[in-house]
């Protein structure tokens, strides 16, 4: 009984360690990745036009497709199983170059009909050489699956941040020579083989020729329906530019490029600290529904403490960070990067959700939750898009925010998680966050410099929402800095 007991703790201290360690590598990585990212794209920036932007934001739609479809989602099939096999591995490494191989012709050959399509020729050309891109990343599609599943953050750290530094070095190199918007597409290019090449670095596992497709089928009956999630969410997600790019031409999709840019760079710094760990750790107590609840939560409450004030405060600042920034030319993305906040700040959130639907086991729930939004978001804008970007943008961001209720229904479901818990863990951070930017913008307003307007917000934003939070004593704050210790209790 004592030897059962010891080893119920010292799980529970190991599972506590990766997930702090995880935490902690997932949110230097993505911080770090970001910062980065975002030094480069300044650069670039100011040298390009939104036009060269416009170009390879039509064109991802068709890429981001094609790399959903080789991937097939097995990362998360692989996650779950509880000891993935050499057998296991081989099979998806195989299944992933046959199907990305067949994928690049096909898109190969389609490239003169998407030049069409856009009444642009520079297209094929483009096409054929951005569309490579998915293929290299099949090389290393297990390799990255094999770091995720052992919660390898720390290398998965120095891969992002090494690959970022490497693949926008050469962007800028190449944009200052004059390629423009072919500089953009190397970039993207070398992204994906700089990462496909470290994976192999780091990942001891290594394919073998005894090929048996046979473990990739039966994984498939798991992982088809993330497939066809990913399929509809790389839909959804590059609607604004298909749409933009067929009907507005490539100067306001550049223009919603750049917004989007900005807006995911902000949530993708709190939302990979949360990717890199939820799916593995939720899938480790989900035996103990009392514990995986309050796993859960704890999530949910860390999430809602960080993302509400960086995404909101980013909303805020907005116009004068990209007159800053990148410049005056780009100054109608900044209403649209407003707008883009609020669905930012929630992204997170419908993550999180999302994750604990695939480590229940529930691959369906998430796959028909996944569906029906995007089908809801694609409805909508191609409905909406002769009123404009604006209205576009609002609808998407409303029902986004509003599905969040139907996530926290099969949440009370799957974990019994209420929603008057839910809306506790989360609505206090939402409002703080608002009534902190409101005061923060009344107390600014008669600031008329662009640079003493930036500091301003920023530093009030800062004080006012640390300073409730300590007074008020919320525990998020000492749960997020015990958590990161790996000292609270998971």
């Amino acid at each position: 009984m004592t030897n059962t007991k010891a080893g119920t703790n010292s799980e529970a201290e190991t599972l506590k360690s990766k997930a702090a360690k995880g935490f902690m590598w997932g949110g230097l990585n993505n911080g770090l990745v970001q910062v980065i990212s975002a030094l480069f794209g300044i650069i670039l920036l100011r040298w390009l036009c939104p036009e060269d932007y416009g170009k390879i934001a039509m064109l991802m739609v068709f890429a981001d497709i094609a790399s959903t479809l080789q991937e097939s989602g097995f990362t998360a099939a692989l996650c779950n199983l509880k000891e993935p096999s050499h057998r296991d591995y081989n099979a998806v490494f195989w299944f992933n170059i046959l199907v990305s191989a067949l994928l690049y012709v096909v898109l190969f050959l389609s490239a003169p009909l998407i030049a069409r399509f856009y009444d642009d020729l520079d297209f094929i050309p483009l096409a054929r050489y951005l569309f490579l891109g998915f293929f290299v990343s099949s090389w290393g599609t297990v390799q990255r699956a094999y770091l995720f599943i052992h919660l390898m953050q720390k290398e998965s750290c120095i891969i992002a941040i090494t690959s970022v530094i490497g693949s926008n070095s050469i962007g800028v190199l190449m944009v200052y020579m004059g390629y423009s918007y072919w500089g953009l597409a190397t970039q993207k290019i070398a992204f994906i083989l700089i990462v496909a090449l470290m994976n192999w670095y780091y990942s001891p596992w290594r394919p073998t020729f005894d090929i048996d497709l046979r473990p990739a089928w039966k994984m498939f009956s798991f992982s088809w329906k993330l497939l066809l999630t990913n399929i509809i969410n790389s839909l959804s997600s590059n609607a604004f530019s298909f749409l933009l790019g067929k009907y507005y031409g490539k100067h306001l999709t550049g223009v919603y490029s750049n917004a989007r840019k900005w807006d995911d760079m902000c949530s993708n710094t709190i939302n990979g600290m949360l990717t890199g760990v939820a799916q593995p750790v939720l899938t480790q107590v989900r035996e103990d529904t009392d514990r995986y609840r309050m796993v859960f939560r704890k999530m949910l409450r860390f999430i809602s403490f960080i993302s509400f004030p960086c995404l909101l405060g980013m909303g805020l600042i907005a116009r004068e960070f990209i007159v800053i920034v990148v410049g005056s030319k780009w100054i109608e993305s900044a209403a649209l990067l407003s707008m883009l906040c609020f669905y930012g700040a929630i992204w997170p959130l419908l993550t999180l959700y999302s994750q604990m639907t695939i480590s229940q086991g529930r691959s369906n729930i998430n796959m028909w939750c996944t569906i029906c939004l995007s089908a809801l978001i694609l409805t909508g804008l191609v409905l909406l898009y002769p009123l404009g970007i604006y209205a576009m943008v609002a609808y998407f961001v409303s029902i986004n925010v509003l599905w969040l209720f139907v996530w926290q229904y099969f949440a009370w479901r799957l974990i019994r998680l209420r929603l008057w818990d839910a809306l506790r863990d989360v609505l206090p951070f939402f409002f703080i966050s608002v009534a902190v930017m409101g005061g923060t913008w009344w107390l600014t307003q008669s600031i008329q410099n662009t640079w003493l307007l930036l500091i301003s917000k920023i530093i009030t934003a800062i004080v006012l929402y640390s300073g409730i939070m300590w007074i008020s004593g919320a525990r998020i704050m000492q749960e997020s800095i015990q958590f990161l210790r790996g000292k609270a209790n998971i």
